[in-house]
């Protein structure tokens, strides 16, 4: 079982510093330190994933998370059954609640290699999002790096109709440099070879990229677009889509 802890060299939300940052949990996982930490109290309050020193998300919006598998399953055959769907990354668990909230989705697969992450949704505050998810027969969630589950294509049979990814930053910018291998040539060949037939790849990113789509051209996916999601400042956080030839 997690046990949260405050970082006691942390001394925001003390006294006096109402509404700052509060570290719940700080772990040494497989791939650095990760962080779990809350701003403000109550109903308001909002959980953020530090990796390494830098944000990586948070529970304040969700809409580009939950665009991820709505546009996915949006893209997909309407007479398709019970359509399988991987979801990379379960962050702060958007994806994954949208995905069982959809009655119509079948298997529900998440790849997360952060065991603190996964901790702090079936021990701790991140449950709140994702419990009912969780609960629901159709998830199974996978401890692992996402690369290596989709590179041993060749030893399962295990295929899916939707790839929907959200790891690190997005293919332009990662903050773990092993990231960056999803999104080469081989990462996008093994997605492909992950999908059945019409199937569709959902990336999401932190912003537009032009790169990107035709990295997936080039990889071989047809219907290639993106769809944005506004932000308070700055650019819109994005979902790439690809399809696999049917």
């Amino acid at each position: 079982m997690t046990t949260l802890q405050r970082d006691p060299y942390d001394t925001h939300d003390a006294p006096g510093s109402p509404g700052g940052p509060v570290t719940l949990d700080r772990r040494d996982g497989p791939y650095g330190e990760v962080v779990l930490r809350r701003r403000g109290t109550g109903d308001g309050a909002v959980h953020e994933i530090i990796a390494n020193g830098c944000f990586l998300m948070d529970t304040s919006d969700g809409r580009s998370e939950r665009l991820l598998v709505d546009a996915a399953l949006a893209a997909l055959p309407a007479d398709r059954a019970e359509p399988a769907v991987l979801i990379g990354g379960l962050g702060v668990g958007f994806s994954l609640a949208r995905a069982a909230e959809e009655p119509r989705w079948g298997r529900i697969t998440v790849v997360e290699r952060e065991p603190a992450v996964i901790g702090w949704h079936r021990a701790g505050p991140l449950g709140g999002i994702s419990a009912r998810a969780l609960a629901d027969p159709r998830t199974e969630i996978v401890e692992g790096d996402l690369l290596d589950v989709l590179g041993h294509a060749h030893a399962s049979p295990a295929r899916y109709d939707a790839l929907c990814l959200d790891i690190d930053n997005g293919p332009d910018w990662t903050v773990t440099e092993s990231n960056d291998g999803l999104y080469s040539p081989t990462g996008l060949a093994a997605c492909r070879e992950r999908l059945t037939p019409g199937g569709v790849l959902a990336v999401w990113s932190a912003r537009p990229s032009a790169r990107f789509e035709q990295a997936l051209r080039n990889a071989g996916f047809e219907g290639v677009r993106t769809e944005e999601i506004a932000v308070a400042r700055g650019v819109p956080d994005v979902v790439h889509l690809g399809q696999r030839a049917a």
